[in-house]
């Protein structure tokens, strides 16, 4: 038996218990409901069957949800798995070392996405907190008391700077100082700035208001040219994806053509040549890709 015939057997026989397994789970379950309404609970018994029923598909749905956000908080560990398969079809443990291998760079590179999401969400929250405080004020609130208000409903600070800002703010402290030291946080830049119109509005008199009104504008247009040079660079984006995802397409055809490409690569000399040059050569194409497209993003 070839290897690709020994792993869809294998991938059968656990198709095969999985389906028997869920067959006795529901045959255990049609019991229970049945020894329930005979004993002479009636409809009440079946009902409670049927709330027991509901309560364990929450119970299952809570459980899958925790796995779920398991998973997400690991996904670089899901490299693992894949390449388990790709070792079991090409009876080789060179995908296992190399899965091994990219679970710390995968894991970086989707740290480097969530800080830059966060850090996205945060200036975001920042222009809504100006346009709050802005709001508040021409509705006849005090600074202190618009700030406390805009802060609380716009979430824009960490937990530490918010509770900085909001003592300073309800006790008469240095606001401007506050808003400085929140402003180092990643993605806070637009607090400077508030800090800045703080401190003008509370040394020389000028209005709060007009100066958020304006700093406000500054911050929106900033995000929007964010987002339309996002959305000039999603071509170049899509560009290095196609490049990165090829290589895996043309195993899957090879494969599905009768080739064996994994066996060629990970059993013969010449293949494994062929494999690292190429993986060599893909990885720079990659990186040099990304880094054209990072530069652009920068400028």
């Amino acid at each position: 038996m070839s290897g690709e015939q020994w792993a869809l057997a294998q991938g059968a026989a656990a198709l095969c218990a999985g389906a028997a397994i869920w067959r006795l789970a529901e045959r255990e379950r049609g019991l229970r409901r049945s020894r329930v309404v005979l004993a002479g609970g009636g409809a009440l018994g079946a009902l409670g069957a049927l709330g027991a029923s509901g309560r364990g598909f929450a119970s299952f749905r809570a459980v899958g949800e925790r796995w779920w956000a398991v998973v997400r908080a690991r996904r670089a560990w899901l490299c693992l798995p894949v390449a388990a398969v790709l070792a079991l079809i090409g009876e080789s443990p060179l995908p296992l070392v190399a899965g091994a291998l990219a679970v710390p760079l995968v894991g970086r590179t989707l740290r480097a996405a969530a800080l830059r999401k966060e850090r996205e969400a945060r200036s975001d929250a920042v222009v809504a907190l100006c346009g709050v405080v802005a709001g508040e004020l021409r509705a006849g609130r005090q600074p202190p008391q618009a700030l406390l208000f805009a802060v609380g409903a716009t979430k824009s600070l960490g937990p530490a700077e918010e509770a900085e800002v909001l003592a300073a703010a309800r006790f008469g402290g240095d606001v401007a100082g506050a808003l400085r030291r929140a402003a180092r946080q990643d993605g806070g830049d637009g607090l400077a700035g508030l800090a800045a119109c703080w401190q003008v509005a509370v040394d020389g008199g000028a209005g709060l208001a007009a100066g958020l009104d304006r700093l406000e504008a500054a911050l929106r247009e900033h995000r929007d040219q964010r987002e339309r040079l996002r959305a000039q660079l999603a071509g170049a984006w899509a560009t290095v994806t196609v490049l990165a995802v090829l290589p895996a397409v043309g195993l899957v055809l090879g494969t599905a053509l009768g080739a064996r490409p994994l066996h060629v690569l990970l059993h013969t000399p010449v293949g494994f040549g062929c494999l690292t040059v190429g993986g060599a050569l893909e990885a720079a194409g990659l990186w040099w890709a990304a880094r054209i497209v990072r530069g652009g993003e920068r400028a």
